[in-house]
């Protein structure tokens, strides 16, 4: 019996990767040929539908948002319009990703506006490669296609797919817009590969807003979590600079990357406690963005230890939070 169950979760695991495929490829192949106005409708229907349908990932990013706004979480009214503008940015998020497969390098580079392109540029300078730092955060897809269409040497490390069909697929939309994927594991073939491209003085993305257990307890959005110790270990072994960026949207949809300026990495010799201290400035350097651009904070992944519980000890309740709304526009 359990071998007839494990045979038939095999089949629903092939199948549902065969249709996330074919529904892929087949977006994929009608998108040039339909008025992008008429996509755009398309999208935000499928937006509000998916929005009533997938409850469950609706209600982890109702959790990211209330993690990133503390005590400061809306009412009623206000959360669930909160809730629809960061399920609206993913949506488009994923439009804009598709358009940029059919638009030339020219449209792409006019499709994101850039500040603090020198940042990238000084550290490149350097010779050593670049760690690009950044999170599941506004169109982050987006970044890779920006930078590799302005002739940057450009390549993301992504958590594959365990089917090796789809992954392929994904592989070959990123190489198509100039970008080369890193698988991240092995995770000692990953590490060898990043600092081969690190030499060659590329620029390699990390996404670090995903917390596992095995790495270092920092704080994130007044909560312990476990990041991971990947991107300063390699940092501090190679000499690569460590320059944060973004790229979100403003109130007029318009999306810009933004580049930081290199991070100044503690390097006092003592290896474990520098892996430590550089890891914790990294995470409050996107927490400062998560909690900036809560309605764009699109990671669904966040693990779930009980944190709202702690806050609503703490005298906030994700149903009747405490009222102090600030205004989210202000900063976004």
């Amino acid at each position: 019996m359990a071998r007839k169950n494990n045979t038939v979760d095999k089949a629903l695991y092939w199948l549902r990767y065969r249709i996330g495929e074919y529904c892929l490829r087949g977006f994929v192949f009608v998108f040039p040929w339909v008025p992008q106005r008429l996509l755009a409708s398309f999208t935000s229907v499928a937006g509000r539908v998916t929005y009533v349908f997938l409850w469950k990932y609706r209600q982890r990013m109702e959790e990211n948002v209330f993690n990133a706004l503390g005590r400061d979480f809306p009412e009623a009214g206000e959360r669930e319009e909160l809730i629809r503008k960061a399920w609206r940015n993913f949506s488009k998020g994923f439009f804009e990703t598709a358009c940029s497969l059919y638009t030339s390098r020219g449209g792409i580079l006019s499709m994101v506006a850039v500040q603090g392109e020198d940042h990238l540029k000084n550290a490149l300078a350097k010779g050593k490669g670049v760690i690009a730092l950044s999170a599941h955060l506004g169109s982050f897809t987006m970044i890779g296609a920006r930078l590799a269409s302005a002739g940057y040497a450009f390549n993301v490390v992504v958590k594959q797919p365990r089917d090796r069909r789809f992954a392929r697929l994904l592989d070959a939309y990123r190489a198509q817009l100039g970008m080369q994927t890193i698988s991240a594991k092995p995770r000692r073939e990953a590490a060898r590969r990043i600092l081969r491209c690190l030499r060659k003085n590329e620029i390699v993305l990390l996404i670090a807003d995903e917390f596992k257990s095995g790495g270092i307890e920092v704080e994130f959005l007044n909560r312990s979590v476990s990041a991971a110790r990947g991107p300063v270990t390699l940092a501090l072994r190679s000499g690569a600079a460590v320059v944060p960026m973004f790229v979100t949207r403003d109130s007029d949809d318009r999306l810009g990357l933004s580049i930081f300026p290199e991070m100044d990495l503690v390097k006092t010799g003592n290896l474990q406690e520098d892996v430590a201290a550089n890891t914790a400035m990294t995470i409050r350097q996107l927490e400062t963005m998560v909690r900036r651009y809560p309605d764009q904070w699109n990671w669904l992944g966040f693990r779930r230890n009980g944190a709202l519980q702690r806050n609503t000890n703490s005298g906030v309740n994700i149903t009747r939070p405490s009222r102090q709304v600030k205004n989210l526009d202000s900063d976004s």
